[in-house]
């Protein structure tokens, strides 16, 4: 399957945990390790969320 988000790639990068993500965007840990694996895709909305917690750009969290 195609890596469509790099939420795992950048929580490494990051040196933050999906346990962290959970906590910051108010989602539990079990969809947050979804989004990881790209099982599930989190709403636009919440990549916002994400690339602000993170500090990064909100286009980083996409492959090309």
């Amino acid at each position: 399957m195609k890596q469509l988000n790099r939420i795992k790639i950048v929580l490494v990068e990051k040196n933050k945990t999906a346990k962290w993500l959970s906590e910051q965007v108010g989602r539990n840990v079990t969809s947050v390790s979804r989004w990881c694996t790209n099982e599930i895709q989190p709403p636009l909305k919440t990549f916002v969320q994400i690339a602000e917690k993170l500090d990064v750009k909100l286009t980083s969290l996409f492959n090309d």
